[in-house]
């Protein structure tokens, strides 16, 4: 089944109405070449609901379509995880977003780490930024997910720090930090409700200041194992893990 999404306002529980407009209706029509009374699923991305609906109008610029009910057990973690990727070079960020999306991150934000190569200015920076919510968007409606991850703006390492420090558990991959076990331990504390912060840094890792003021900020150092990883590979370990963790 086909999923959508839409703004709040475009769904209408009072006349079971929902409204698509914009660059999907071309696809509805043209692309998938959907017929009246074909079935979709429609999101508005914030609520995590998933309103099921089957086409009634095919007009020039938008598709009307009637609601049939509205599925509120959807396929979101029961956690918020908030992704901290250290901002890494060439188009990687592209397949970190895409994937962190299907294995249901929150929020990804980008990190301006003290080893990160690539370097962007504000004007480069909105237009990145612009290119990774639509990365966003696409895998959420790939994954059928019901809410779509926001993509942040640029930030220091010390600001991403202290946006997390209100976080229930906060993760940071370190190749000098203790063995499994520990590792192993702090994912059995993840229960369902919390907001969880991962953070993931660049080619050639966090500075040692940086984890430094990390542990000093609460954040818990953990082993991916004996290999070193991409930076591209660590936050997707990490975030599949805690897949594993809390979903039933």
């Amino acid at each position: 089944m086909y999923r959508f999404f839409v703004e709040p306002h475009q769904i209408n529980t009072n006349d079971n109405t929902v409204i698509i407009t914009g660059g999907d209706v071309n696809h509805i029509k043209n692309v998938l070449r959907m017929k009246i009374g074909e079935e979709i699923a429609v999101s508005n991305g914030l609520d995590g609901r998933e309103y099921r609906c089957g086409i009634e109008a095919l007009e020039e610029d938008r598709v009307l379509c009637r609601l049939y009910f509205i599925k509120e057990d959807g396929v979101e973690l029961p956690s918020r995880v908030y992704l901290f990727q250290g901002l890494p070079k060439g188009d990687k960020m592209e397949l970190v977003i895409q994937k962190a999306v299907e294995l249901g991150v929150y929020q990804v934000i980008p990190v301006a780490a003290k080893r990160c190569v690539v370097k962007l200015d504000d004007k480069k920076a909105k237009g990145k930024i612009a290119r990774w919510q639509g990365i966003a968007e696409a895998a959420a409606k790939q994954s059928k997910r019901a809410v779509i991850p926001q993509v942040s703006d640029v930030m220091t390492f010390a600001q991403a720090v202290e946006l997390a420090k209100n976080m229930d558990l906060k993760l940071i991959p370190y190749e000098l930090a203790e063995g499994m076990e520990h590792t192993r331990e702090l994912m059995g504390k993840l229960m369902p409700g919390q907001d969880i912060a991962v953070f993931i840094g660049p080619e050639g890792g966090f500075e040692e200041a940086e984890v430094k003021l990390a542990k000093e900020k609460g954040i818990e150092a953990i082993t991916l194992g004996r290999r070193i990883l991409r930076t591209e590979t660590a936050g997707l370990t990490v975030l599949s893990w805690i897949v594993y963790a809390l979903e039933a």
